[in-house]
């Protein structure tokens, strides 16, 4: 049997190989469409997972595959581009007295920060006043005052109460013309107003006012001061802070400059109330405890060297002197005021076999004699210092010189006064007895036995020590390394001026200052701002109708000048 063939017709094997072509291209279809999906997926899972953190935040750049193949296939894929904003660059506000502060960064330069500016005044204001000395004072001939730099005429040292040099006979409101002629001396002088930290004034402001005093209406009495003011604030110097940065020197105390009405029979002028004059500082021997633009500095004593080795033999001698007086008084009495203690310490002195008593009238007094007054002062542990007419008195200064321990019955004779040139801590070289104590009897003898020797000790070398900050150089030389009181004074009134400056640059405002309370201001440490209530609150809580008094007060110190000078 013959076995059959498997395919035989033609139609038949053309059908079978069209099958198997068929077969051969689904499978290539299949292949492709797998391939592509497979790069499809490949490109999603490795390309865009890389940059996933471009999809979550628009705060990174989208970081770009490396070497990553890409279908040509699939569109372009637009990434997000952060883009940062251009900072808008503040330039620092450049006010005027900017290139003054700078000059503060100049290490190189000694008068850094410490330039003064001295306005070239017409002589009207200062010069012309000396020319006519002797109308200065009703009842003292200022002319051999006014000599010698402002010093006054040589002492003769005929007791051996005073050094052989550096002794003169000055007057207690001579400071306006020692100040400015000490000024002509000053290290840092600039004719650059634009670099200055300060802008001196040279008007004779005391000697100005006591020319009127007596006799003269209110406009004679303001004449000068509104001149003043009109020049100096059409000066460009004044528009750097609007005379902020401006000072001047009065040698008298502050009440002769704060009339307080416009009534002819009101005491002084109102140079301190003039609002341009708010603006400045005035350095005055007493100043106002109620107000914020007077500064007080120390009254001139006798003593005005011309080098640092003067000072430190009088200190050595200070130091070595027998005292054999417990305490002691210099002055007189003011039966006229009944708040005055001056009574019941004179009294205790004379009683006193420890006491030593220096009585001041009229006519010849040993008061007058500066030789006097200086040896009763070296003879002395303790020195009592009352308020004067007004609260301050020059026998302080001149007690202080001599290393006698002043003894203060009012803060205000010191304390809230002179806080440029004397310690906060005024136990250190002072004591304090209140008023009301003396008035109550207690007994100054017995109060100050009760300091022991290493006390006293101590303390009158805290008060040797301070002797060069409390006097003035003379005028026509220059100390070497010692700082005087002009020195301390304008050292502050520089820092006073550029601190303002910082504040106003940082913003910083002075809202909450309350002028009436300026004394306690004056007492706050570095970096305070806020006062509260202060122990002395009692001694300075007075009435617009009792700051009249002090007013008055001014106008007995005239009445008594020629008594006591205090």
């Amino acid at each position: 049997m013959r076995r059959r063939s498997l395919s035989t017709n033609p139609a038949d094997q053309m059908e079978k190989l069209v099958g198997k072509n068929q077969q051969t291209r689904i499978c290539a279809l299949a292949s492709l469409s797998a391939a592509f999906w497979f790069i499809l997926f490949y490109f999603h899972f490795s390309v865009l997972n890389n940059g996933n953190v471009v999809e979550k935040s628009l705060d990174v750049e989208p970081q770009q595959p490396q070497h990553q193949p890409i279908n040509q296939q699939q569109p372009p894929r637009h990434y997000p581009i952060h883009i940062e904003p251009k900072k808008e660059i503040i330039k620092p506000v450049e006010y005027l007295f900017t290139p003054a502060l700078k000059t503060i960064e100049n290490k190189s330069d000694p008068c850094g920060g410490r330039y003064i500016y001295v306005h070239d005044l017409p002589p009207q204001f200062n010069e012309d006043m000396l020319k006519e000395c002797k109308s200065l004072s009703l009842w003292t001939n200022m002319c051999k005052f006014t000599s010698n730099a402002g010093l006054g005429p040589p002492l003769e040292n005929i007791e051996g109460v005073f050094s052989n040099t550096g002794w003169y006979a000055t007057n207690q409101f001579a400071v306006d013309v020692i100040f400015s002629n000490r000024m002509k001396q000053y290290e840092c002088l600039t004719k650059d107003s634009s670099i200055a930290a300060a802008v001196f004034v040279p008007f004779y402001a005391g000697l100005d006012i006591s020319r009127y005093l007596w006799g003269h209406n209110i406009s004679t009495r303001d004449a000068a001061s509104l001149a003043l003011v009109d020049w100096l604030t059409k000066r460009p110097e004044w528009n750097v802070m609007g005379g902020k940065d401006h000072f001047l020197v009065a040698g008298r105390i502050t009440w002769d400059f704060r009339r307080l009405s416009e009534s002819e029979s009101d005491w002084g002028n109102k140079l301190l109330f003039l609002p341009a004059a708010k603006n400045m500082s005035m350095f005055v021997v007493e100043s106002s405890p109620w107000n914020a633009n007077d500064f007080a500095i120390p009254y001139p004593t006798y003593f005005h060297p011309a080098k640092d080795a003067e000072v430190f033999t009088w200190q050595d001698r200070m130091r070595k002197l027998e005292r054999p007086f417990l305490f002691s008084f210099a002055g007189a009495p003011r039966p006229d005021n009944p708040k005055s203690i001056r009574g019941q310490l004179i009294d205790q002195c004379r009683k006193s076999k420890l006491g030593k008593l220096l009585e001041c009238d009229f006519g010849e007094s040993k008061c007058h004699s500066p030789s006097s007054i200086m040896q009763m002062f070296q003879s002395s542990i303790f020195c009592l210092q009352p308020q004067g007419d007004s609260y301050t008195r020059r026998s302080a200064f001149d007690s202080m010189l001599a290393g006698c321990i002043p003894v203060f019955f009012h803060p205000g004779s010191a304390y809230t006064q002179y806080t440029w040139h004397l310690p906060r801590n005024f136990s250190k070289y002072s004591v304090f007895i209140p008023e009301d104590d003396v008035r109550n009897n207690i007994s100054i003898e017995q109060r100050l036995l009760q300091f022991s020797a290493e006390d006293v000790k101590t303390m009158r070398e805290e008060v040797i020590n301070l002797i060069p900050g409390l006097i003035y150089a003379d005028p026509r030389s220059r100390l070497e390394t010692l700082k005087d009181a002009f020195d301390v004074a304008v050292q502050a009134i520089i820092d006073k001026v550029t601190n303002l400056r910082r504040d106003i640059i940082a913003g910083r405002t002075n809202d909450d200052f309350i002028e009436e309370n300026s004394w306690k201001y004056e007492l706050l440490e570095a970096g305070q701002r806020e006062v509260g209530a202060h122990e002395w609150d009692p001694f300075f809580s007075k009435s617009k109708s009792e700051i009249t008094a002090e007013a008055e007060a001014a106008k007995n110190s005239w009445k008594n000048e020629q008594r006591d000078g205090s």
